[in-house]
């Protein structure tokens, strides 16, 4: 998707659906997409999919996004929450403790945060001032590495800390839950007007790390477990709600090797795995 600045329609891919087409170029559908990403939808979404109402979902989703459901325990699940906030199994491999591992499922894209406190996804910059709030706090990783991991339908939505360390300082940020496909974000700057919340956390082996939860459209929740404290590497940190949902990593200058494979995520993205390892320590 694209957008035209001169007829002020956005140009659709021939992979977009008939209701994202809908959404973006109609005026019933844009005033339809101002509801949708209101808080009061979010919150009669996530009641309704809470619910066992919703059971019925399930079934639907997995055929749709091609789920492999053999990674899971066979169980019954509540309602369409109760499934998609499901649990997985994993190995922790050993010697760990100098390893970069990825926090969540996804596609990740690799990033340099330039002097200028701005960095670029898909063609649009951003600030860490406004995305973080915090001036000061965005300092600390001028020139350092932006990692970000999109989470799509199909990915697992729990996610881990990626070392030991202690919680300095967590923050929750309010704003208007949007989409967070990337042929959006090559020209809208979604990202400063989602719900986020992040961790400032005082690694053992990686320096000073901010994990950041982004929200997307019909997230009802960001859920983390732990807001202060002592944390272990491999553990849940926490989980999204329904939603393609993204996670933020920013790493300071001089505290990371990523991968050869890993590197050539700077120009595209890249499926990864929870626990996958990405690089070692500097």
């Amino acid at each position: 998707m694209s957008f035209n600045c001169y007829s002020r329609r956005f140009i659709m891919s021939s992979t977009e659906s008939p209701a994202i087409r809908f959404l973006y170029n109609t005026r019933l559908g844009r005033l339809m997409l101002k509801a949708l990403v209101r808080p009061q939808f979010s919150k009669i979404a996530y009641a309704y999919l809470s619910s066992p109402l919703s059971w019925w979902l399930i079934n639907y989703y997995i055929r749709k996004h091609d789920i492999n459901m053999s990674e899971y325990p066979s169980e019954k699940y509540r309602s369409f929450n109760d499934f998609f906030t499901r649990k997985r199994a994993f190995s922790i491999p050993e010697h760990a403790d100098n390893l970069f591992i990825a926090p969540c499922d996804g596609f990740l894209s690799v990033h340099e945060i330039s002097d200028e406190r701005t960095f670029f996804i898909k063609l649009a910059r951003y600030n860490l001032d406004s995305l973080l709030k915090d001036s000061e706090l965005s300092q600390k990783y001028q020139n350092g590495c932006c990692l970000i991991f999109r989470l799509a339908p199909h990915n697992y939505h729990r996610y881990i800390f990626i070392d030991d360390g202690e919680i300095v300082k967590t923050r929750a940020i309010d704003g208007v839950l949007h989409c967070v496909r990337p042929e959006i974000c090559t020209n809208l700057p979604v990202y400063v007007q989602n719900v986020r919340e992040y961790a400032l956390i005082k690694s053992e082996h990686f320096g000073d790390i901010i994990q950041m939860e982004i929200g997307a459209l019909l997230v009802g929740r960001i859920c983390n477990h732990f807001s202060q404290g002592t944390v272990r590497k491999f553990t849940e940190k926490g989980y999204f709600e329904f939603g393609g949902s993204t996670i933020l990593l920013l790493i300071e200058k001089d505290r990371l090797l990523l991968a050869d494979e890993i590197k050539s995520a700077k120009n595209h993205e890249i499926p990864v795995r929870s626990g996958q390892i990405l690089g070692k320590k500097a």
